[in-house]
């Protein structure tokens, strides 16, 4: 009997939770029928035996914690006042039940930055005390606070707070900063992952139903966080405006101009806000690069030489910067600068290489294909021995730009349209019949190089 209903309940929940073999047979036979209510989103009727499981049979299988969350969630959503209060208090001893039982399965991080977030969307608690979760969730364990909404949530109550005098604008830009960082590195991930799909389809092999699952699943994540990543910019906004953030470092600067931290950041900030031709930001440089010597430093030097005209120097700063950074964002943004000043000189293939190791640096800077796209385009008449040859340089000018638009979606649209257009300038079906060359691979000798498959007809 007891192996019957084993495997009902495995037929229930799914194969890929956990079992325990020491599971008794009221606990299986219970753990049975609330799973049966629960996957049918039944909560109230799987509320008693959930109560009953944690009570008597806390460690028969994760579901009970899977479907355990939902339930509160349901329970705190269709409730208010004290007894909202005591649902949401059980939420957070679920998390705690569920990393004493579990350990290697609990994530804290997402974990009570969920409690944070069911405290916003049911207007629990004040602002700033539905902060200070979110606060708690980021300081217990960063690394899985990865829930992307949790992440937006978080920066707008901390921009919230700020406009209402209970914060310091400096706790905002550092949040922001952090958040951001934290953003790239899972974007960075999962651009990785689809990289390598991208590489296997344009090669022509058949994916795996494994990897079309890695494919699918990277893409939805990319364009979640490249959307939570342009809304917390978006909230930023005009509290970090040249016109705005000048006066504001100005003021400090006496009192702060030995704070290597602080110099750092406010350089840093004028850099990301474009708010580098101000007297301050040359002070702020000048300053930092007394006070400590780094690749940051060479970067900004870069910048102000830039502007002066100086380009030799600008490249031999940047070049020094890159070769200095340990950060894989920060090295990125150094390469990816000298991408720029190659290819607006023309020198593409000198751009090219420069971008190519900006986006090893950072899989998720979709704008590197965009720019290689361009390049690839605008190299069609010294790229091919036949006016056949020279268009077709557009179909590699066109994957270059979808793949733009697949590892970073805040592109998506430009992607597409750019593709489109390059397409429309590729040789038309009646040049492929009267060259008779479809199938056939055309290879470039210019800079660019490579080969692409002429379409079948």
């Amino acid at each position: 009997m007891k192996t019957k209903l084993t495997l009902l309940f495995i037929a229930l929940v799914g194969a890929v939770n956990f079992v325990s073999a020491q599971a008794t047979e009221e606990c299986i036979t219970t753990m049975s029928i609330f799973s049966e209510h629960a996957k049918v989103k039944n909560y109230d009727a799987a509320y008693e035996p959930f109560m009953k499981l944690r009570k008597d049979c806390p460690t028969t299988s994760y579901a009970l914690y899977q479907y355990g969350e939902r339930i509160l969630h349901y329970k705190i959503e269709n409730s208010s006042g004290a007894e909202q209060k005591a649902f949401l208090d059980d939420l957070k001893k679920l998390y705690k039940e569920k990393k004493t039982h579990f350990a290697s399965k609990a994530k804290e991080g997402d974990d009570i930055a969920d409690v944070a977030l069911v405290m916003n969307e049911n207007k629990i608690g004040t602002a700033q005390e539905q902060y200070a979760m979110f606060n708690e969730a980021w300081e217990t364990d960063k690394e899985t606070f990865n829930n992307a909404k949790g992440l937006y949530v978080y920066f707008n109550l901390a921009v919230e707070l700020q406009e209402a005098g209970a914060i310091e604008l400096q706790e905002v830009f550092d949040l922001y900063d952090a958040l951001q960082t934290k953003i790239t590195d899972v974007q960075n991930n999962y651009a990785e992952r689809l990289q390598k799909i991208l590489e296997k389809k344009e090669a022509g092999t058949a994916l795996t139903s494994q990897e079309k699952r890695v494919e699918q699943v990277s893409e939805v994540n990319l364009s979640n966080y490249s959307k939570i990543s342009a809304g917390i910019n978006q909230k930023l906004g005009a509290l970090a405006d040249c016109d705005r953030l000048i006066p504001f470092y100005e003021a400090d600067y006496e009192a702060k101009k030995n704070d290597v931290a602080w110099v750092r950041g406010a350089a840093g900030r004028l850099v990301a806000k474009e708010c580098t031709d101000s007297e301050l930001f040359v002070t702020l440089v000048e300053q930092l690069n007394t006070l400590e010597p780094s690749a940051k430093t060479s970067f900004y030097l870069g910048r102000l030489a830039e502007q002066r005209g100086e380009d030799a120097k600008a490249i031999e700063y940047y070049e020094e910067s890159a070769e200095r950074q340990t950060e894989p964002a920060e090295k990125a943004k150094v390469y990816y600068r000298l991408g720029e000043n190659f290819r607006e000189k023309g020198s593409y293939g000198r751009a090219r290489g420069y971008y190519q190791k900006a986006v090893a640096a950072q899989p998720s800077m979709g704008i590197v294909y965009l720019r290689i796209a361009d390049m690839y385009a605008k190299s069609a008449n010294s790229c091919g021995d036949s006016v056949f040859n020279k268009r077709a340089i557009y179909w590699l000018a066109a994957d270059m730009a979808e793949r733009a638009g697949r590892i970073d979606p805040s592109l998506s649209s430009t992607a597409q349209k750019t593709a489109a257009a390059y397409r429309g300038l590729a040789p038309d079906r009646t040049m492929i019949f009267n060259a008779g060359n479809a199938g056939q691979r055309i290879t470039f000798n210019c800079w660019v190089g490579g080969s692409v498959t002429v379409p079948n007809l």
